[in-house]
């Protein structure tokens, strides 16, 4: 490694446009998979990370000069960022540049899920309009409809803003009541899922999210319900989820992610009511290479002024001077 400029650990797949920018400016450093294994002595002197996915605390461990993880993703649980937090490590992430894409997708989805568009346009493609004629009237539709959003983070915010111009109703849950909207809170799940017919999961996937739109949260949404879930897949409980669809406890779903990627459930792919993506939410160019522009921007801007650009809120550190 050179020792005239800073090593940067990049383990396993990271977006091209983040490795071609760190060459640039820094020493990189690749390694297949976050396996602290794969550490060798020569890497000892790795100030910052530039990671997409799983970060391990063991990997933390045996880099001894490591001062920044930069996260490629606006949803870090893939870092053990208390690990780092408690050895004094800053993370950051990629919020923002793709608050908008993310919306945007989420929109997207919920009218194709609402209207079935992906259905009509195969029904066209295979020849089934001039064949058989037009296709089925959608049972469901946006009009009418009462949103609830859990989560009102920079991304729900955009969505509930998007959803304004479609004339619904909207309503939100997190832990507390936000200050200075006008969309009704409920201080529960189960009550936001009951006070409206199509709920739009848009929260980290945390020890605390998980299954929390569980199979109370379903049957509370009921027969006209609509669940999105544009956050992570751990959030829903899938078997339930499933079970709802095909027993009609639930309209339908539009789903971008799911517990197990990129492994989704033949039962949940054979059901017509749903509408699946595979985690395409900010997968554009131009959003992409905003995050990855950002991932390098924060590891500069972290050794350039000793602090990072967007770090995560648990570890608002400065660097230290030794």
């Amino acid at each position: 490694m050179s020792v005239n400029r800073t090593p940067v650990l990049v383990p396993g797949k990271i977006n091209q446009r983040v490795i071609d920018r760190l060459v640039g400016q820094f020493e990189v450093v690749r390694i297949e998979s976050a396996d602290p294994a794969l550490v060798t002595p020569d890497m000892q002197d790795v100030k910052a990370v530039a990671v997409a996915g799983r970060l391990p605390g063991a990997l933390m461990d045996v880099l001894p000069q490591l001062e920044i993880i930069a996260n490629f993703g606006v949803g870090y649980d893939g870092v053990e960022v208390a690990h780092a937090a408690a050895k004094g490590i800053a993370v950051s992430n990629t919020p923002d540049v793709l608050t908008e894409e993310v919306a945007d997708t989420a929109v997207g989805l919920l009218l194709n899920t609402l209207r079935q568009l992906p259905q009509a346009e195969r029904w066209l493609r295979q020849g089934r309009w001039s064949r058989e004629g037009a296709f089925p009237l959608s049972p469901l539709s946006l009009r009418g409809r009462s949103v609830g959003l859990y989560g009102l983070g920079r991304i729900g915010l955009s969505i509930a803003r998007r959803l304004e111009a479609f004339g619904v109703s909207i309503a939100y849950h997190t832990r507390s009541p936000r200050e200075g909207l006008p969309y009704a809170y409920h201080p529960t799940l189960v009550g936001l899922a009951a006070a409206v017919d199509t709920l739009i999961v848009i929260v980290p996937g945390t020890e605390a999210t998980r299954h929390t739109v569980n199979a109370e949260v379903l049957v509370a949404l009921g027969g006209n319900g609509v669940l999105i879930n544009v956050g992570r897949g751990s959030t829903v409980d899938e078997p339930a989820l499933i079970a709802a669809l095909q027993s009609g406890v639930i309209a339908g779903a539009g789903l971008d992610v799911f517990e197990n990627e990129p492994q989704v459930p033949d039962a949940l792919m054979a059901l017509p009511n749903v509408s699946l993506l595979p985690h395409v939410a900010s997968a554009s160019v131009v959003t992409r290479n905003a995050m990855a522009d950002l991932v390098v921007d924060n590891i500069a801007a972290w050794l350039a002024t000793g602090s990072a650009l967007t770090p995560v809120p648990e570890t608002p550190f400065s660097r230290r001077v030794i």
